[in-house]
């Protein structure tokens, strides 16, 4: 599960309805403006293909996660992340 802020979703370009409705799909928009959003419905399970197939088009779909951003300056502060 992880928390983005809602700068942090502002820096990530999230969500794009057209890019993320499987992501939306497991979201919640917060009073606060930022997101909850789940990668797989059940708790991510590094062991399992699917779960480590959604963690890898997640990296690729927001290279700014873990400053892989190859944009000049690009900061996802307020980002959090905690597996369930």
């Amino acid at each position: 599960m992880n928390y983005w802020s809602a700068a942090a979703a502002r820096a990530i370009s999230f969500p794009d309805p057209a890019r993320d409705a499987e992501l939306l799909s497991r979201s919640r928009h917060t009073a606060t403006g930022g997101w909850v959003v789940r990668l797989t419905e059940a708790p991510l399970d590094l062991d399992n293909p699917a779960h480590l197939d959604a963690l890898k088009r997640a990296y690729e779909r927001f290279p700014e996660i873990g400053g892989r951003s190859t944009r000049s300056g690009s900061n996802s502060s307020g980002s959090h992340s905690q597996s369930e």
